[in-house]
């Protein structure tokens, strides 16, 4: 009962994080998931604005690459976003980067609302490119902002709250994407403007909450302030632990300037914290969810789904996803990160390799397609228990407040550039490799996982200065270990 009444103090905390998740991640998850219903609408109408112009109609494969384009300068958008987030959550703090960002994204989603009436397809692109530049900021401030309000024994159930955003966002957009509600001719301008609502939500709401303590504390030496958000947000009077915390990583960082993203790049001291950060947390991209989401459809045909119902089984795998990063959340503080990621990139590994060759052998029997679409869940399922939300929550843990920001570049420009990469180049994987694709995604996942297991220490339950000590003990082995022989030899001649 006392551990309910204790977490139930931290109400506040709660409130911010779904303050953060509607206008952070949440719009990650909507604008991956919303542009898919519209496709058709929205070429209907760049072919007619081509007409209108030129007296000609647009040739199909230039019809092609303008979607292909709208699609994946999401991606580009994004990686500016997250190339800002090493500076201006750092200048201006980590609130007002998110009041800046949410401006960015409500004229985007001006842009979308008047596409139509302005007959400009360029506002399409150009909105969707801020829309993108909203997402790679929001992400990493929402992901920076709530770990350094998060007490450690909450840290990973908070920072998983993102990933749960994600998935939220993902299903929302499915749902309201359906020629039901908003997938129509008439709507699809308001549909791919919506994101100025939870932009506009975050804005208005974010006004009434503190700035994140460890900046006040740290980057900006407020001690008081610290103190007064602190107290605010725990609804705690006894701080001395967190404040002494804050106080050796501040004086482990004390002469440092601000690290760049060479510094993170070139750095000894944190040079496997990078390796964590780029192989299986920024790299998740490569684990093949996407491809999962492009051949699902393609397995659902073959079941007998008619093309009118697939939509809806789009949504059940959406669903999927969400359930199992909820669960995840519960699960990441008692399990601890490192197993829930290394056993689940080898689960998928090992799940993608028996869907390849049923994939391969499809055609022997009726049967096989139904055990090919237990197979999808199966794999979204660990994939939502592990990668999906370990990914996000993992990089709040491995750097100290310096050297922070620049390590969410570095991921950032990572993942989008990979989502990017995956986008462009995937449909030329399929028609050369076809199911045999999966075995690219396969070798990734069993790399991650060994990576995961051999190499990369725990971080659940510790503190920051606690996790950097640990990852010395790699970053520093060979040093130890000359050192250890110095003095033994420095001790036998004595």
């Amino acid at each position: 009962m006392d551990g309910a009444t204790g977490k139930l103090q931290y109400w506040r905390l709660y409130m911010l994080s779904l303050v953060l998740g509607i206008g952070g991640s949440f719009q990650y998850g909507i604008q991956v998931s919303v542009i898919a219903s519209p496709a058709v609408h929205v070429q209907s109408f760049v072919n007619h604005t081509w007409l209108s112009r030129y007296g000609a109609p647009v040739d199909d494969s230039t019809n092609q690459l303008m979607w292909s384009f709208i699609v994946a300068v999401l991606s580009l958008g994004a990686w500016a976003g997250a190339v800002h987030s090493g500076s201006l959550p750092v200048t201006y703090g980590r609130k007002k980067a998110l009041l800046f960002n949410n401006i960015v994204a409500i004229v985007a989603a001006l842009l979308m609302l008047f596409s139509r009436m302005a007959k400009s397809f360029e506002m399409i692109f150009l909105g969707r490119f801020l829309y993108g530049y909203n997402v790679g900021l929001g992400l990493s401030v929402h992901l920076m902002y709530l770990g350094e309000c998060s007490p450690k024994k909450l840290r990973g159930f908070l920072t998983l709250t993102s990933s749960i955003f994600i998935g939220f966002g993902k299903i929302t957009g499915q749902i309201i994407g359906i020629k039901e509600m908003m997938g129509t001719e008439d709507m699809w301008p308001y549909l791919l403007a919506i994101s100025g609502i939870p932009a506009i939500l975050q804005f208005v709401t974010l006004l009434f909450f503190p700035e994140a303590p460890r900046y006040l504390y740290i980057d900006k030496g407020d001690t008081e302030g610290c103190k007064k958000a602190l107290q605010w947000l725990w609804q705690e009077d006894d701080l001395k632990l967190e404040l002494e915390d804050m106080q050796k990583e501040k004086e482990s960082a004390q002469g440092e300037k601000k690290k760049t993203v060479k510094d993170v790049l070139t750095s000894r001291c944190v040079r496997w914290q990078l390796l964590t950060l780029a192989i299986p947390c920024a790299g998740v991209q490569f684990c093949g969810i996407n491809a999962l989401y492009f051949y699902a459809f393609d397995i659902f045909r073959e079941s007998g789904v008619p093309a009118d119902q697939m939509h809806y089984f789009a949504i059940g795998i959406g669903a999927t996803e969400l359930i199992t990063v909820t669960l995840c959340s519960f699960l990441i503080d008692r399990a601890g990160r490192k197993k829930l990621m290394g056993y689940g990139y080898l689960l998928m590994g090992v799940t993608m390799s028996v869907l390849t060759a049923m994939l391969s052998i499809k055609h022997l029997n009726s049967w096989i397609p139904y055990v090919n679409i237990a197979l999808i869940f199966c794999v979204i399922c660990i994939y939502g228990l592990g990668p999906s939300g370990v990914s996000m929550a993992l990089p709040a843990d491995l750097f100290l407040q310096a050297w922070r920001p620049s390590a969410y570049v570095i991921s950032g420009t990572i993942n989008w550039l990979g989502m990017f990469l995956v986008g462009m180049s995937f449909g030329f994987i399929v028609e050369g490799l076809g199911q045999f694709c999966f075995l690219i995604f396969v070798a990734y996942s069993i790399f991650s996982a060994a990576f995961l297991l051999y190499f990369v220490p725990e971080t659940k339950g510790k503190t920051m200065v606690e996790i950097m000590e640990d990852f010395n003990k790699l970053n520093y082995k060979n040093k130890a270990a000359d050192a250890e022989n110095t003095d033994i030899s420095l001790a036998t001649k004595l």
